[in-house]
């Protein structure tokens, strides 16, 4: 399937090259999407704590541990992905139904339960319990999150805002990283774990009271039938001049969609619409394979591995963190200035040869501090390149290529599939580290080299127009 668009890329705005956000719109707009990418937050730091939490998870129940082995390792990390690939599916049905806004307040208090469950969790089956039940508030973040700040962004700052979820992701995962570290140093025991686990509870707290004073997606509204109110939210977060304009824009959709019945599987049996949400499906699925999560989650076991001491490579995973944050702010003003798919393409080609030193590093290397530190070295490469371009522009492209009708449930597939094959990734990954080592990564780059010709051949240029205008290009090129 193909549904690139060869047109002359536009600059990313519906109408005009140049911003037209007066600063105070862009000042709320900006503040309702700090409080939305809580969630996102959330999500990074609940997939980044286990990073460090398993070495001690690892320990004997008498040194505080859970007496973890390679096998539940994986389990344990793998449980909440696992919850998070129906939490995607759910959650946008739920989005779609309830609205965006009242979906995320739900998912604020699962957030909540979940990190204090996996904090007080007495043995493995509550903490896969707890992590699943967490799992399902990040995977419908992950679904709702993006799509909300989508409906709400205008098309010249759609770019910029919802890659702001993307950042508070990784900075997430960054504030895991660097709380490990400080709390393993601090507290110094076996059940230091559950500490680093229950400072999530925090984000979730402010996360549900901050979603109360954010308005509703005025798209939802409007395909829900509460037009005037979907007008009054529009004209919180644009300019007076091109309210009507796009209202008007939005309500023909609307129009358009009328009658149809309530979004779901059988939207399947309609050719376009099936072959958007398989290449939506399809994108999810191979961003993950990259091995992403090989080093977001278990970078700490890696380093052990190569020879570094527990402390000095939760320490080193920091590092981690800090480059992913960089990379997807540099990524951020990068979609400002470059499309969507040469940043995708780039991005694809630098992850693929940094796979490759990794696995060399581990195959061909003594055990040395040196090849620690290469490993490292590598391993912050491919973040550059996954953070910055793949991982940016893939949450982006995926909250704004779904029709308006089922954009909950169609981003939820998707995002699915993202999970699952997180899920396959986390839970071999540590048994294929312990049998075959290096050429673990060997694997995963020829994976890579099979996506960067799917991407070539399929993925779509879609900077620089509204999500309406994109709905009627997908309709045209792909019912042909």
């Amino acid at each position: 399937m193909d549904v690139r668009d060869d047109a002359t890329q536009a600059p990313d705005s519906p109408s005009a090259a140049a911003d037209t956000t007066p600063p105070e719109i862009y000042r709320r707009l900006r503040i309702i999407t700090v409080i939305a990418t809580f969630g996102g937050l959330l999500f990074g730091y609940d997939t980044g704590v286990i990073s460090g939490a398993l070495p001690f998870m690892s320990l004997s129940p008498e040194e505080g541990g859970l007496g973890l082995d390679p096998l539940t390792e994986g389990i344990v990390a793998s449980s909440l992905v696992l919850g998070a690939a129906f939490g995607a599916l759910f959650g946008g049905r739920l989005s779609d139904r309830y609205g965006r806004r009242r979906t995320i307040l739900g998912l604020a208090v699962l957030f909540f339960v979940g990190a204090l469950g996996t904090a007080l969790a007495p043995g493995i089956a509550v903490m896969v319990l707890f992590r699943v039940l967490l799992g399902l508030a990040v995977g419908g973040a992950s679904a709702t999150v993006p799509v909300f700040i989508a409906e709400l962004a205008p098309a010249d700052r759609r770019g910029r805002l919802v890659t702001q979820n993307e950042l508070m992701i990784v900075t997430g995962q960054l504030l895991a990283y660097t709380s490990n570290a400080v709390i393993a140093e601090t507290v110094g025991e076996g059940g230091v774990w559950r500490w680093m686990l229950a400072i999530a509870t925090v984000p979730a707290v402010l996360l549900w009271f901050g979603m109360l004073f954010v308005p509703e997606s005025p798209r939802w509204l409007a395909a829900h039938g509460r037009a005037d109110e979907a007008k009054r939210t529009l004209s919180r977060v644009r300019d007076p001049l091109v309210v009507d304009a796009e209202f008007a824009e939005i309500e023909r959709r609307v129009a358009t969609d009328a009658g149809e019945p309530r979004a779901g599987w059988r939207d399947l049996a309609t050719p376009w619409v099936r072959r958007l949400v398989t290449f939506g499906f399809g994108l999810a699925v191979l961003t993950q394979l990259t091995g992403v999560n090989s080093i977001m989650y278990f970078a700490p076991k890696i380093l052990l591995d190569t020879g570094l001491g527990t402390q000095a490579a939760l320490t080193a995973t920091i590092t981690n963190g800090v480059v992913a944050v960089l990379a997807v702010a540099t990524g951020m003003w990068l979609l400002g200035r470059f499309g969507r798919r040469p940043m995708l393409l780039t991005g694809q080609l630098g992850v693929t040869a940094s796979l490759v030193l990794i696995a060399v590093c581990l195959m061909v290397l003594p055990q040395s501090t040196a090849r620690s530190y290469l490993v490292l070295a590598f391993m912050l490469t491919f973040l550059l390149f996954m953070q910055g371009c793949v991982a940016t522009v893939f949450w982006l492209m995926l909250s704004e290529i779904f029709p308006l009708r089922l954009r909950g449930f169609a981003m939820g597939t998707a995002v699915f599939g993202t999970w699952m094959a997180n899920f396959v990734v986390t839970l071999t990954f540590p048994p294929l580290m312990d049998a075959i080592g290096g050429v673990t990564f060997l694997i995963f780059a020829a994976v890579n080299v099979v996506t960067y010709v799917f991407y070539l051949r399929a993925v779509p240029e879609t900077r620089g127009r509204s999500m309406e205008e994109l709905e009627s290009h997908f309709r045209r090129q792909l019912a042909a």
